[in-house]
């Protein structure tokens, strides 16, 4: 089966896409401007700069987030990171390129690292055995699972259980599916630099009986100081947590208008009449109210709990605190055309000093795709067919 192209989650088939829009070639993009171009231990800068700089031509770029069914694999999964380059835009539109240099990525089993990690996705009632591999490691780490009521043991906070799995070593939590819902995983260890250099992903609890709706999507906003990924790549960077600095916002790593290239970013594609449902999930450290055009739509949970229908509201925008999740739904029912999705803090919505930029997106209708502004964006996007 073709993956879905868009956001991950189901979104039309890359053949629907082709027949769609018509860019089934490659697009020259030479040339095109964008609008708005104009035993806990202490990690320091050494800890990675002598083996980084001979590593940084060699390391793999990251690729999107897969969605791993764990139930489909009876219930296990193997997580590992990788050192790898993250190229949250690689072009020249909208003032890019955007590049981190080094981030730590998670990847899944024998899958692709990618930041965020892989989507761990499983049901109520079905438990998981997390393993973290570390054989190849460089530093430690852990895994904490977000919501999930779980035995002390597998919390994954070395500070309160004793438990930190070295270079060399492996480790397997027994994660319960007992809290349905959109939750989050990330290192645990030095936490606030681990999480910075793109170890996190989402982990999503079906409920018992769950009705899918006719698009779903996750989406990740992160924004980042990219001096620690500078620092850690061996380059002249000196970063500092107590005067972080952010100048990178990505939706599902990526910074517009990367965002909107179908197979590397995260449009989010609906046809007319769809149900559609977002996880939207911050993994940062800063608020991000996220605004959708032209569309009302209703936050039906937050952070793995469901809002009475009493006590929903159609709004535009919602405001998603470090750490949230919160799942919205709405009906494609505008007139058929291409939307943003963004995060209202201006300077979020930018690539440095270029304007657009950076946490921005889209709702791309199917029948708007067969446009010359579609095919524009395109190229901006960097889609080559």
């Amino acid at each position: 089966m073709t993956d879905p192209i868009g956001a991950p989650g189901s979104g039309i088939s890359r053949r629907d896409f082709v027949k769609a829009s018509g860019v089934g070639g490659a697009l020259a993009i030479a040339g095109c401007s964008a609008p708005g171009d104009p035993k806990e231990t202490v990690e320091t800068a050494t800890d990675t700069a002598a083996t980084a700089a001979n590593q940084s031509s060699d390391l793999p770029t990251t690729s999107p987030p897969e969605v791993v069914n764990v139930d489909e694999q009876g219930g296990e999964v193997t997580l590992s990171s990788v050192p790898a380059r993250h190229d949250a835009h690689p072009g020249e539109t909208m003032g890019g390129p955007v590049e981190l240099p080094q981030v730590w990525a998670f990847k899944a089993d024998d899958g692709e690292p990618s930041v965020p990690g892989p989507i761990l996705r499983t049901t109520e009632g079905s438990p998981m055995e997390v393993t973290f591999d570390n054989s190849d490691g460089m530093r430690p780490h852990t895994v904490h699972f977000h919501a999930v009521q779980k035995q002390w043991e597998d919390d994954g906070v070395p500070t309160t259980t004793g438990i930190r799995i070295d270079p060399g070593e492996s480790h397997t939590y027994t994660i319960p599916a007992n809290v349905p819902g959109t939750h989050l995983y990330h290192c645990h260890y030095q936490t606030h630099r681990h999480i910075d250099m793109g170890m996190y992903g989402i982990f999503r609890v079906d409920p018992e009986g769950y009705e899918p709706a006719d698009k779903e999507y996750f989406m990740t906003l992160k924004e980042w100081d990219s001096r620690l990924n500078r620092q850690m790549a061996g380059m002249d960077a000196t970063y500092d947590v107590r005067n972080r600095r952010p100048d990178t916002f990505t939706i599902n790593g990526k910074s517009a208008p990367r965002t909107l290239h179908p197979e590397d970013g995260s449009p989010i594609i609906v046809e007319q009449g769809d149900t559609v449902r977002i996880h939207m999930c911050n993994n940062g450290y800063m608020d991000h109210p996220m605004h959708i055009h032209n569309h009302r739509f209703q936050v039906t949970h937050k952070d793995g709990g469901k809002i009475p229908e009493a006590a929903r509201h159609d709004q535009d925008i919602t405001s998603i605190p470090p750490a949230g999740r919160h799942t919205i739904e709405f009906e494609a029912d505008a007139d058929p055309g291409i939307y943003l999705a963004h995060c209202h803090k201006v300077s979020h919505a930018m690539n440095g000093t270029s304007y657009p930029g950076g946490m921005v997106t889209g709702v791309v209708y199917k029948d708007a795709m067969d446009t010359d502004i579609f095919k524009q964006l395109m190229e901006y996007a960097g889609y080559e067919g």
